[in-house]
């Protein structure tokens, strides 16, 4: 490139990289907010953006974050490739004594070089080879920021022959609410301006599948992610005549037990395995300490899709809920039985119900009446504003559940945001051109062996790249989340339209959320800036 460049030099690429994690950006801070306008402010320093400043512009997601866009149109055709990246970073308190250095890569690293004794194993191995950099947010994924961000110099200097368009959101860490927001600015961009999407190229970074695991990916899709819960509710008793009731946390716990590292809810597709189920959140909903067993307890769980549609989804979940109900129903009617055997006591017996949101809701509507229940969940809404989206979906079923008490006891199947459809888009010509490619250079050139695999694993917003699905097939979804339309949603019909390739090469890194996340320096600002010009060449063919 001819004449002055902010981000091309590896020295340069590096001293960006600090400046961006040197922005504390956690999810739900101030400084995300803060860090979108640094990235806005980086490129209007570019000569290009300076001529073209509403190319780079800010997009309020209408809770004090930002969507960043900034794109340069090539001269030749109107295809058009998207460079995606996010912007927010997880907490830090995992660092400990080290906190103080978390957003300070060249101080931290010091640390790690010069305390070698502090560090595990398999992180002294690294710092014995290669040149590392550590901090929070290096990997995941401030580097791929910066690589996408030089993309965009090189763009605007005519390296290209097409129209690059960065992408930066907050918010993946938790909801994604930066990406659902963004479908819909990329649609209004693409009228505007006779854009022509070509490709969705994330910039995630390699994500390890195992302990150990040191291999090199290019990933054609992304692992979905849903989060369904259950919402047990039993029948209170004193202490001292607990088989006057049913304990909530018997219910749940056993749901827990059917669930957790359930490996028939595995997908095997062309050898890659989806994790099993494992639980994020269990208690009852008792505020305070008393001789009242607990009536009401909620769990919720986390599983992680590639090809099953959510109609059969749910249907697993029922099935999985009557087992338990009926193993709950077994136990306590064994224990009843021979308590009474003990005392010469008539036992009593329990019916478990199981049954989704939508049912329950249908019965309070049928009941009571549609404007009292949801004039009741309106008022739960407002009195948990605060609250996250998990909360406010407790609070909801709680509310309706005691309204509806004379069902229980019960187990009632709901989902909770957030919600990542699966994506993968293997069978596309121009992916599999890349694949191919990048491939046979990555061995040629480079020495290094690339494994494609069909979904990233560690969950990204390339599930907001078109529906793998039909549309219908998300209602058993939509129609059991109490948050939909208030307060949560997925644009589905815009996501129908966005229907574009995606493929995701990014840095090599080590660790993602944890102490030790540290990024191979030599390898991110060398041949892979290679092979993202490569990628993004061959796009405009």
């Amino acid at each position: 490139m001819k004449g002055q460049t902010y981000f091309q030099t590896k020295q340069q690429l590096i001293d960006l990289l600090c400046e961006l994690v040197s922005v504390p950006s956690i999810t739900g801070s101030s400084a995300e907010g803060e860090m979108a306008k640094f990235i806005h402010r980086k490129f209007l320093q570019l000569p290009y953006f300076r001529k073209h400043p509403s190319y780079a512009q800010l997009h309020d997601t209408e809770d004090g974050r930002f969507i960043v866009t900034a794109f340069v149109k090539g001269q030749k055709t109107n295809k058009t490739v998207i460079l995606v990246n996010h912007h927010d970073v997880v907490g830090v308190e995992g660092y400990g004594i080290w906190k103080d250095a978390a957003f300070n890569p060249i101080e931290l690293t010091k640390r790690f070089y010069g305390q070698r004794e502090l560090v595990p194993f398999e992180v002294r191995q690294d710092l014995d080879r290669g040149e590392w950099l550590f901090g929070r947010g290096i990997m995941d994924m401030k580097s791929g920021m910066v690589t996408q961000m030089s993309l965009i110099e090189r763009a605007s200097n005519g390296e290209f022959e097409g129209n690059l368009l960065f992408l930066s959101v907050p918010d993946e860490e938790v909801s994604s609410i930066g990406m659902r927001s963004a479908v819909p600015v990329l649609l209004d961009l693409a009228k505007q301006h006779s854009f022509q999407y070509s490709l969705v190229l994330n910039g995630e970074p390699m994500f390890s599948r195992y302990p150990g695991d040191t291999r090199d990916y290019l990933y054609v899709g992304s692992i979905g992610k849903v989060l369904p819960g259950f919402f047990c509710y039993g029948k209170e008793s004193h202490v001292g005549e607990p088989f006057a009731g049913l304990n909530a946390n018997l219910l749940v716990s056993e749901l827990t037990r059917a669930l957790e590292l359930n490996t028939d809810y595995c997908e095997v597709i062309e050898g890659e395995v989806s994790p099993p189920p494992t639980i994020l959140s269990q208690g009852d909903l008792k505020k305070e300490y008393s001789t009242q067993t607990p009536n009401r307890a909620l769990s919720l769980y986390n599983f992680l899709v590639m090809k099953k549609p959510m109609d059969k989804f749910v249907s697993s979940l029922l099935e999985s809920a009557q087992q338990a109900a009926r193993e709950v129903e077994k136990h306590y009617n064994n224990r009843a039985f021979h308590y009474g055997m003990m005392q010469s006591s008539t036992p009593r017996s329990v019916n478990v119900h199981v049954f989704t949101y939508e049912k329950l809701y249908k019965y309070g509507v049928d009941t009571y009446g549609k404007e009292h229940v949801d004039s009741l969940i309106k008022k739960v809404q407002h009195e948990t504003s605060s609250l996250d989206h998990r909360e406010q979906t407790t609070a909801i079923l709680n509310e309706l559940a005691l309204l509806c008490k004379e069902l229980s006891p019960m187990i009632i199947l709901f989902f909770a945001p957030p919600y990542y459809p699966a994506v993968c888009t293997d069978d596309h010509p121009l992916v599999k051109k890349l694949v191919q490619i990048l491939t046979k250079t990555g061995v040629e050139k480079y020495g290094i062996v690339f494994h494609k695999q069909l979904y990233f694993g560690g969950i990204s917003d390339l599930s907001y790249v078109g529906l793998d699905h039909a549309l219908e097939t998300f209602l058993p979804l939509v129609h059991n989340m109490p948050l939909w339309k208030k307060g949560y949603d997925i644009p589905f019909s815009d996501l129908e339209q966005f229907k574009v390739p995606v493929f995701n090469l990014g840095p090599r890194g080590r660790d993602a959320h944890q102490w030790t996340e540290r990024l191979d320096v030599n390898y991110s600002f060398g041949p892979l800036m290679d092979l993202l010009q490569m990628t993004i060449k061959e796009c405009f063919k």
